[in-house]
């Protein structure tokens, strides 16, 4: 079984992957965008360098999954993986513009034909000010120069693709704004069971109540 956890930048994918690996006896697959070397010049000068930027990052996603999920499934009954192929077209489809879009949109339909889909998509929803304070808390160097406007663009960009458009699988929505799983074991136990239930994957209980907001 595969399932993927997309979302916006700082909404905690990587993190919620990392938590879930133990209870899922799961191998883990996670984004490499460090290496790509156009990311710190792109936050600052996004027009100047998107287009390097996307590319390096659109290959990159295409060889790791290509490879990537074939081989750890053949290694290990469940795999979760922190994005998706698809997300880089959405932000593809803020940074680029002209010419260099259409001739990414050419390149990113022939290459998506090969890339295995997962089971489920799991989409971490959160509200602008939640994600830049994620942002600023975490303080990656090269995000301290991250834009509102941006995240903003890319969250109802994300909210268009994964809560209007149809997909080949089921998509789970999660509002993340209330959820807290490092510091609640029950939080991370309710978003755990939601992905049971809707994988069909026991044991899950069918009905659990949404923890409640710990700030309250």
């Amino acid at each position: 079984m595969y399932f993927a956890i997309e979302g916006v930048i700082g909404v905690g994918k990587t993190t919620l992957a990392r938590l879930l690996q133990p209870a899922f006896q799961a191998a883990l697959l996670l984004e490499v965008f460090e290496e790509n070397p156009f990311l710190s010049n792109f936050y600052g000068d996004r027009a100047r360098y998107a287009f390097q930027t996307q590319m390096f990052f659109l290959l990159s996603r295409y060889h790791q999954q290509r490879r990537g999920v074939p081989a750890m499934l053949e290694q290990s009954e469940h795999l979760i993986s922190d994005y998706t192929f698809e997300k880089d077209a959405l932000f593809a489809a803020i940074n680029l513009v002209g010419d260099e879009l259409d001739m990414y949109y050419r390149i990113q339909e022939a290459l998506a034909e090969k890339i295995p889909q997962p089971d489920l998509m799991v989409y971490l929803r959160a509200s602008t000010p939640t994600l830049m304070e994620r942002i600023a808390r975490r303080d990656r160097a090269y995000e301290r120069t991250m834009e509102w406007d941006y995240i903003d663009q890319l969250n109802q960009a994300y909210d268009r693709f994964f809560l209007n458009q149809p997909h080949a699988m089921p998509v789970l929505v999660i509002d993340a704004n209330v959820l807290d799983y490092v510091r609640y074991v029950e939080d991370l136990q309710w978003v755990e069971n939601r992905i049971r239930q809707a994988l069909q994957l026991s044991p899950f209980q069918p009905e659990l109540p949404m923890p409640r907001n710990h700030d309250q």
